[in-house]
């Protein structure tokens, strides 16, 4: 099912998100809808509060042309960062159309419970590793444009208020 997505600024999108305890049917429900979401958006990355669920539960997809290559990360953790930095202009599907260019280490180590509660660690880098970081902040309520300086952050959550009220008046109040 597709779920909607927040739009910053809602203040669920700046909370911290609670641990997965254990792997239920919900959180399947939850991982299957989610891909679902960031499939149809279309995006890389989408983390739970994102869709209301405040849970530590991320997906992830950076393949652009192949077969897709789905990821479902519960309780994810960096426990390693390279010093080399990488660039991206990243953006967010609950910051609709607003990028920017972020700095983050160019690669990290992550430790996270998958679907079957069995426990995964591997290194991402490049745009995998931009990817995980971005998703990874939204469970701690962290946003892209927090790494931005006040006036562009301040610009963007205005166009955001803007669109929410087009999106209100018009039916589509999300």
């Amino acid at each position: 099912m597709i779920r909607d997505i927040l739009i910053h600024p809602d203040p669920r999108l700046k909370k911290p998100c609670d641990r997965v305890q254990e792997v239920t049917a919900e959180i399947h429900v939850l991982a299957k809808d989610m891909l679902d979401t960031m499939y149809d958006a279309p995006g890389i990355g989408l983390a739970a509060p994102q869709v209301g669920a405040m849970k530590q539960l991320i997906v992830m997809d950076c393949i652009k042309d192949g077969p897709p290559q789905p990821m479902v990360m519960l309780n994810p953790i960096v426990f390693w960062a390279s010093e080399d930095l990488s660039v991206y202009d990243e953006g967010c599907l609950s910051i609709p159309d607003q990028y920017a260019e972020v700095s983050r280490p160019g690669s990290v180590k992550v430790r996270w419970m998958g679907l079957d509660a069995q426990t995964y660690e591997q290194q991402f880098d490049g745009l995998w590793a931009t990817c995980v970081q971005h998703e990874i902040d939204h469970l701690n309520g962290k946003l892209f444009i927090d790494y931005l300086g006040p006036l562009k952050r301040q610009m963007i959550t205005r166009r955001m208020e803007k669109l929410k009220r087009e999106r209100a008046r018009f039916g589509d109040g999300r």
